[in-house]
Protein backbone atom coordinates (compact mmCIF):
# COMPACT_ATOMS: atom_id res chain seq x y z
CA UNK A 1 0.00 0.00 0.00
CA UNK A 2 1.36 3.38 -0.96
CA UNK A 3 0.76 6.34 1.35
CA UNK A 4 0.22 9.80 -0.13
CA UNK A 5 0.56 12.72 2.28
CA UNK A 6 -1.76 15.35 0.85
CA UNK A 7 -0.04 18.04 2.92
CA UNK A 8 3.16 17.44 0.90
CA UNK A 9 1.83 16.30 -2.47
CA UNK A 10 -1.03 17.40 -4.68
CA UNK A 11 -1.59 14.53 -7.15
CA UNK A 12 -4.29 14.71 -9.78
CA UNK A 13 -7.15 12.27 -9.75
CA UNK A 14 -5.70 10.55 -12.81
CA UNK A 15 -2.34 10.12 -11.01
CA UNK A 16 -4.10 8.63 -7.98
CA UNK A 17 -6.11 6.23 -10.13
CA UNK A 18 -2.94 5.17 -11.94
CA UNK A 19 -1.29 4.42 -8.58
CA UNK A 20 -4.38 2.58 -7.32
CA UNK A 21 -4.34 0.44 -10.45
CA UNK A 22 -1.07 -1.10 -9.21
CA UNK A 23 -1.62 -1.07 -5.45
CA UNK A 24 -4.06 0.29 -2.88
CA UNK A 25 -3.42 3.93 -1.94
CA UNK A 26 -3.73 5.43 1.53
CA UNK A 27 -4.46 9.16 1.39
CA UNK A 28 -3.55 11.07 4.55
CA UNK A 29 -4.77 14.64 4.99
CA UNK A 30 -2.95 17.39 6.82
CA UNK A 31 -5.42 16.92 9.71
CA UNK A 32 -4.52 13.23 9.95
CA UNK A 33 -7.68 11.80 8.40
CA UNK A 34 -7.08 8.74 6.24
CA UNK A 35 -8.86 7.44 3.16
CA UNK A 36 -8.19 4.34 1.08
CA UNK A 37 -8.37 4.31 -2.69
CA UNK A 38 -8.72 0.74 -3.93
CA UNK A 39 -10.28 -1.07 -6.83
CA UNK A 40 -13.60 -2.53 -5.69
CA UNK A 41 -12.93 -5.93 -7.21
CA UNK A 42 -9.64 -6.14 -5.33
CA UNK A 43 -11.42 -5.54 -2.02
CA UNK A 44 -13.95 -8.29 -2.71
CA UNK A 45 -11.09 -10.62 -3.61
CA UNK A 46 -9.23 -9.77 -0.40
CA UNK A 47 -12.33 -10.50 1.68
CA UNK A 48 -12.70 -13.86 -0.03
CA UNK A 49 -9.03 -14.67 0.61
CA UNK A 50 -9.40 -13.81 4.28
CA UNK A 51 -12.43 -16.07 4.54
CA UNK A 52 -10.37 -18.92 3.08
CA UNK A 53 -7.55 -18.43 5.61
CA UNK A 54 -8.44 -21.26 8.00
CA UNK A 55 -6.02 -20.29 10.76
CA UNK A 56 -7.25 -16.70 10.88
CA UNK A 57 -10.91 -17.73 10.72
CA UNK A 58 -10.31 -20.22 13.55
CA UNK A 59 -8.68 -17.51 15.64
CA UNK A 60 -11.59 -15.13 15.00
CA UNK A 61 -14.13 -17.83 15.85
CA UNK A 62 -12.33 -18.56 19.11
CA UNK A 63 -12.20 -14.88 20.01
CA UNK A 64 -15.91 -14.44 19.29
CA UNK A 65 -16.71 -17.23 21.79
CA UNK A 66 -14.86 -15.54 24.64
CA UNK A 67 -17.25 -14.14 27.22
CA UNK A 68 -14.83 -12.65 29.73
CA UNK A 69 -15.02 -8.90 29.97
CA UNK A 70 -12.85 -6.45 31.83
CA UNK A 71 -13.54 -3.23 33.65
CA UNK A 72 -11.61 -0.16 32.57
CA UNK A 73 -9.55 -0.44 35.76
CA UNK A 74 -8.67 -4.08 35.01
CA UNK A 75 -7.72 -3.25 31.42
CA UNK A 76 -5.46 -0.44 32.60
CA UNK A 77 -3.79 -2.78 35.09
CA UNK A 78 -3.26 -5.48 32.43
CA UNK A 79 -1.76 -2.91 30.05
CA UNK A 80 0.23 -1.15 32.80
CA UNK A 81 -1.54 2.17 32.13
CA UNK A 82 -2.18 3.15 35.72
Amino acid sequence: MKTIYLSRENPTLLELLTLADKNNVLLRTQEGREFILAEVDDFNREVELVRQHEELMGFLAQRSRETKSYTLKEAREILNLQ
